[in-house]
């Protein structure tokens, strides 16, 4: 039933979408069938699954890094207090530096590299990440660590059956918003700096004025990060939050 629902809202979409562009004849508003046509031929050409490979290797890659940094950095401040008191303005100044700037500084540092583009989406993503785990490092029941002490839990059980599954929700909060904040900032760092992926090929289509082809790129990104989001985020979720499920 639920996929019976998302395929009518989809088509609900679509044919809105096609009465729109209808009714407003223009180039400016391709209809769906105009932009399918794009996204076939682009795919037929290789250029399409190559340019979302590469877009998607450096979500990927970005998205390893500040999972990895921001997770690290924010159980660390939500357990040592003094350490949180003194790196909290740092937390809040990258919170609010705007991605823009850090990717034309990194760009100016480190110059037109792979490094640097990966390097400015994750740096980008860390603070997010920092305060949520923070907050999740801060919600720990010490109680548990009173067993752990008890039974003489040896470090890596303390990590895998006491930390892991309390921080567990933290860490899929932070790790869905961070794809979805991620493959955007990449977009902006492609079309800025790169010369291949989804957001450089978005902006030859700006120059060329092409909405179709824009439009096809975005959609067949979009659609991607939806199959994740269902086919690997959501079961690991589920998978991850079982022990938390108690029988009827």
């Amino acid at each position: 039933m639920p996929a019976i629902t998302v395929a009518a809202s989809l088509l609900g979409f679509c044919l809105l979408w096609a009465l729109a562009a209808q009714a407003w004849p223009s180039r400016a508003l391709p209809s769906p069938i105009q932009v399918w046509q794009v996204l076939v031929r682009e795919a037929a050409s290789g250029e399409l699954p190559f340019h979302l490979s590469v877009t998607l290797a450096r979500v990927a890659a970005a998205y390893v890094l500040a999972m990895v940094i921001g997770s690290v950095v924010g159980i660390l401040l939500g357990i040592h207090r003094r350490a949180d008191r003194f790196f909290n303005p740092w937390v809040i100044l990258f919170l609010n530096i705007p991605a823009l700037v850090i990717i034309v500084l990194a760009y100016i540092w480190f110059g037109l590299t792979e490094a640097a583009a990966v390097g400015a989406v994750a740096v980008n993503k860390i603070p997010n990440v920092v305060v949520t785990m923070r907050e999740g490092a801060r919600a720990l029941e010490p109680r548990y660590q009173e067993m752990a002490a008890v039974y003489r839990f040896s470090t890596l059980d303390r990590i895998r059956h006491i930390l892991l599954p309390q921080l567990q929700p933290y860490f899929a909060a932070a790790s869905r918003s961070g794809i979805a904040l991620i493959w955007k900032i990449v977009l902006v760092v492609e079309l800025l700096g790169r010369s291949n992926g989804v957001g450089f090929q978005i902006h030859l289509n700006f120059q060329l004025f092409d909405v179709a082809a824009i439009l096809a790129y975005t959609l067949a990104f979009v659609a991607i990060m939806l199959l994740i989001e269902l086919l690997l985020v959501q079961p690991l979720e589920r998978h991850a939050s079982r022990w938390r499920q108690r029988p009827a």
